[in-house]
């Protein structure tokens, strides 16, 4: 992998190397075009720290700004490191934390923050840096931020998605930033779905998959949330709040959704006009069922059978 240089908002040069130690790293240059995305890799990396190692590893090889990570600092941007063997502590926002095998430590912009492998042990690390304002959307709206450590396992597929940021980064080829926020994006997805299917038990995954059922046998009527609630034995507000927690909607909104899909191939039927198609799909006022399907689908059900030739 080459070597690259240049010049980023952190004053230093960008650079990359990669040892015989298994350490890689690189701090990358973007463009106001790459700004452009609302999202930029701003640096990526692994490194081997032997046992007996004094963290970081070749620490002046890094931007100033960067070196301190042992002792505390302060960083501009979000990282997401992977911790794959060995152990450490992680200190972030005056908590502590064990790092253990499949540990994942998510830095915040502006949070003072530490972490380092244990002399006995040592680690394999792997991090990805980024920026952007769709990141800063996530925090924003909750998705980030709840929570910095998780306790992720063993995972070929996170391993695999650092891989594809690193080589993204090395060769730097046309939109190189994209395809590295895809794989950035494609980590915390996968680190936020693991804590909640862990944080849920299997009655909350049995009660959905009920729920689903029920309103997908009702796919051609209506449903009534109450009577659905009274057949899973619970009530109408648990069975929202175990819905949304599991699927991020409501059984309402999910029952909209499989009914106007479900009328998309409706609508395919030549021998059936918008307003049989509205009273087949169980809606009484065909004006509603049009605006509705508008809403959703962004065309008028005429539209869209003109679309697909039904």
């Amino acid at each position: 992998m080459a070597q690259c240089e240049g010049v980023n908002d952190h004053g230093a040069k960008n650079h990359g190397a990669v040892h015989r130690d298994d350490s890689f790293f690189h701090y990358l240059p973007y463009s106001k075009e790459d700004e452009k995305l609302g999202m930029l890799c701003t640096t990526a990396g692994a490194a081997r720290v032997p046992v007996g190692t004094v963290y970081p590893p070749k620490k002046n090889e890094h931007p100033p700004l960067f070196k301190p990570v042992a002792q505390g600092r302060v960083l501009p941007e979000f990282q997401v490191v992977y911790v794959a063997s060995g152990q450490g502590v992680f200190e972030s926002g005056g908590a502590a934390y064990r790092v253990k095998p499949g540990s994942i430590l998510l830095v915040l912009p502006g949070v003072k923050h530490s972490y380092q492998p244990l002399l006995e042990t040592g680690w394999q690390e792997y991090w990805v840096g980024f920026k952007g304002d769709y990141f800063s959307g996530l925090v924003d709206e909750g998705r980030l931020a709840d929570q910095v450590f998780f306790e992720l396992g063993p995972s070929k597929s996170v391993l695999s998605l650092y891989s594809m940021i690193f080589e993204e980064v090395s060769a730097q080829r046309p939109l190189f930033q994209m395809k590295a926020c895809a794989a950035i994006l494609s980590i915390i997805a996968e680190v936020l779905a693991r804590e909640r299917r862990k944080d849920q038990p299997n009655f909350y995954q049995q009660i959905v998959e009920k729920a689903k059922h029920i309103m997908e046998s009702n796919i051609f009527g209506r449903i009534n949330l109450t009577a659905v609630s009274d057949q899973l034995g619970i009530s109408t507000s648990r069975l929202n709040e175990i819905f949304k927690a599991y699927t991020s909607m409501t059984p309402y909104q999910y029952y909209i959704q499989i009914k106007i899909h479900k009328a998309e191939s409706v609508l395919e039927r030549k021998d059936l006009s918008v307003k049989e198609a509205a009273y087949k799909m169980g809606f009484d006022d065909p004006y509603y069922f049009s605006r509705l399907f508008k809403n959703k689908t962004g065309v008028s059900p005429s539209d869209w059978k003109k679309f697909v030739g039904g």
